[in-house]
């Protein structure tokens, strides 16, 4: 796999992969799954300069955070599937 750097507040999110069973065990077809909300943090970029004074990142590498249903771009990085987005769009770090 080759590897990503992003820039300023973005960070690179590897999401958690669909669910493929209800609770009650029953197959959910691929039309029907929800976009995950919920993934792993793959790298984050330096922080953004406000004012004159930069803010570093809240999130690091290896974090899984939630964030918004439509939230970040999608990318193909070799054969992967990630998200590119901005710090403010993760809603929360999950412990």
């Amino acid at each position: 796999m080759s590897s990503i750097q992003p820039l300023g507040d973005r960070v690179v999110v590897r999401p958690e992969p669909a669910e493929e069973k209800t609770a009650s065990g029953l197959y959910i077809p691929d039309a029907a799954k929800e976009k995950p909300q919920r993934g792993k943090v793959v790298s984050v970029g330096p922080g953004r300069v406000e004012n004159g004074n930069k803010i570093d990142m809240t999130v690091k590498p290896n974090d899984v955070v939630l964030y918004g249903k439509y939230a970040g771009t999608e990318i193909n990085v070799g054969e992967e599937d990630l998200l590119i987005m901005r710090e403010s769009d993760i809603l929360g770090i999950v412990d």
